[in-house]
């Protein structure tokens, strides 16, 4: 029977070999300091910090890293200018400081973001905007936000950013001017306001770069490894037992702390460790990819941020060749898997006619579906659109019903946003130091992430890197891609690629077969389908064939152990997972 991992999702267990390194390295010496359950941003950050400051620390993921609610994001690092209505000052002043942070110190895959607000009325909103600041509820008839307040709005945005700020002011546009600049506009817009934000266009692999670098300063972590129980022992510390999510083998892991990042399942994480908690009141939200050229020439590149006609914020952001057009808010049910339904489909386009009434969509050009639960606090009465996208660590101290007051201290986290990540981290290490009576040694604030280390500035500064780094057999478009996907990292992946004969694989000029055996040893792959979504980006620009499933499954076959069973379990798996959560269906050329 399959398991749920860390997004909801069935995994399947491959044919068992070889117990994995990760696994290994944490059976061999079951205890640490401090143990992490979930692989998410929040909890991989948090990692990496403790690690940081020479804190014995480990983490699980029962899935596979970024899988749930970071991998499910709208690629976005903002500030979150809507914030300001609900009265949530302290979280926008920290997401605009820790966005403009995040232009420095991973500028690999953290990039600034144009983006435009098409604005149809002047003084609209005016008289409602005060009642859904008092009362985070939408009064009536949902009124839009008019020139008036959006202006206010994005006038007290730029004073956040004064302080180290590193991206312009707003700008109003009139009627004549926003047409000229975004002629298929609906004619009827009167303003356009447009700001700078930042985007993330690999979560994933950012993630794994926060990861490594918590790996390289003496953290353990492994994927695919589940909490199943947690029994408290006399000396203080708590046994958690662990389950190999591809081999079914458990074993125990000690600690004098836990700490439960698992996002939505936090109180579901709570409850499989013996002390049931009412935390989480989660929102799915759903994003549609899209293969629409005339759209993506109709945002020139910048993000259409803008208010539907039901108040939802919603967006239009165009990433690479495809356009990304996101997201719905709506409560969880927990028990169901979080996949995109036709409902939301047509609400996506439906909110595409509201700006761009004269470009045509159609299902036959949506090339992959994702959905996520945001890890929201408990709400009750009050609307998904207005729960904090704040934080809080809840502390549950040692049992006093155990032997002699044993027992791990638990810190759950309750909420987060991926813009904020290291300051929340920060928070919870800082946390989880004062637990262990120990102090801080290191700020992360200035602090590089991964390949953002040496990362080459400015478009001139990219192009002399790859010139440096070609071959004869390696051109600027794979070299390129390989300052994509890894950042200066990608200067270790290449010295790997160089030491041994490698050939691209057929279907895609993106990916080698070495580079997949480089995959394979240092980036925990534990399933096929982690490579096509979380390693590379192929899944989510709709590029994955059945020759290419079959291609992949082969080159990782040998590394990973996999025998024909193994590689036939893992394609029917992939397929599995791609038509059930992505809405994408690839015919495997095996029979």
């Amino acid at each position: 029977m399959g398991l749920k991992d860390s997004s909801g999702h069935t995994t399947s267990a491959t044919v068992p070999g070889a117990e994995r390194a990760s696994v290994s390295g944490l059976r061999q010496r079951p205890n640490a300091r401090v143990l992490i359950i979930g692989g998410g941003i929040n909890g991989v950050g948090t990692f990496r910090d403790l690690a940081l400051q020479g804190v014995d620390v480990a983490l699980v993921e029962r899935g596979d890293y970024c899988q749930g609610a970071s991998g499910a994001s709208s690629h976005m690092i903002h500030g979150g200018i809507r914030y300001l209505e609900n009265g949530e000052f302290r979280l926008v002043r920290e997401s605009v400081v820790e966005r403009n942070r995040l232009l420095r110190i991973a500028p690999h895959y953290v990039k600034p973001l144009q983006t435009t607000i098409p604005i149809f009325s002047t003084f609209s909103g005016v008289l409602a905007a005060p009642l859904r600041f008092l009362t985070h509820k939408q009064q009536g008839r949902p009124k839009e936000r008019g020139a008036f307040l959006i202006k206010l709005g994005l006038s007290l945005y730029d004073s956040f950013s004064r302080d180290g700020g590193s991206v312009p002011r707003h700008q109003f546009r009139s009627r004549h001017k926003a047409l000229a600049e975004l002629p298929m506009l609906h004619p009827g817009v009167k303003y356009t306001a447009t700001y700078f934000d930042a985007s993330v266009h690999n979560p994933e692999r950012l993630t794994l770069d926060v990861l490594q670098d918590g790996e390289k300063a003496g953290g353990r972590a492994s994927n695919y490894l589940s909490l199943m129980s947690v029994r408290s022992n006399a000396d203080g510390s708590s046994t958690a037992v662990l389950r190999d999510q591809l081999t079914g083998g458990e074993f125990g892991f000690t600690a004098d702390v836990i700490v439960n990042t698992t996002g939505a399942w936090v109180d579901l994480t709570n409850q499989a460790m013996g002390t049931p908690t009412t935390f989480m009141g989660g929102t799915k939200g759903s994003h549609i990819v899209l293969d629409n050229p005339g759209l993506l020439a109709a945002c020139d590149g910048r993000e259409i941020f803008f208010e539907h006609t039901d108040g939802r914020i919603v967006l239009i952001y165009p990433m690479g060749d495809r356009v990304l057009v996101g997201t719905t808010d709506v409560d969880a049910d927990m028990s169901e898997d979080a996949v995109c339904t036709d409902e939301e489909i047509d609400y996506f386009f439906d909110l595409i006619g509201h700006v761009f009434p004269d470009i045509a969509v159609n299902r036959g050009q949506i090339v992959y579906t994702f959905s996520g639960v945001r890890p929201l606090p408990r709400h009750d009465a009050t609307q998904p659109g207005f729960v904090s996208r704040d934080y809080r660590i809840e502390r549950r101290a040692a049992e006093p019903e155990a032997p002699e007051g044993g027992g791990a201290v638990v810190l759950s986290l309750v909420g987060g946003k991926w813009t904020t990540f290291r300051a929340l981290a920060e928070h919870l290490a800082d946390d989880v130091l004062a637990e262990l009576g120990t102090q801080r040694k290191i700020s992360t604030a200035k602090l590089a992430i991964g390949g953002g280390s040496g990362f080459p500035e400015g478009e001139a500064g990219i192009q002399k890197w790859i010139k440096a780094h070609m071959t004869a057999t390696r051109d600027a478009d794979r070299t390129a891609g390989l300052l994509t996907r890894y950042g200066t990292r990608a200067e270790a992946v290449i010295s790997y690629l160089d030491a041994g004969p490698d050939s691209l694989l057929r279907s895609t000029r993106e990916l080698s077969v070495r580079e997949l055996h480089f995959m394979a040893s240092h980036e925990q792959i534990g399933h096929l389908v982690d490579v096509l979504i979380r390693r590379t980006s192929l899944a989510f620009r709709g590029l994955v064939t059945g020759e290419l499933l079959n291609e992949v499954a082969e080159a990782l076959a040998g590394p990973l152990g996999w025998d024909a069973a193994g590689v036939a379990a893992e394609i029917n798996h992939a397929q599995d997972v791609l038509k059930r959560y992505h809405g994408v269906e690839v015919h495997s050329l095996v029979a």
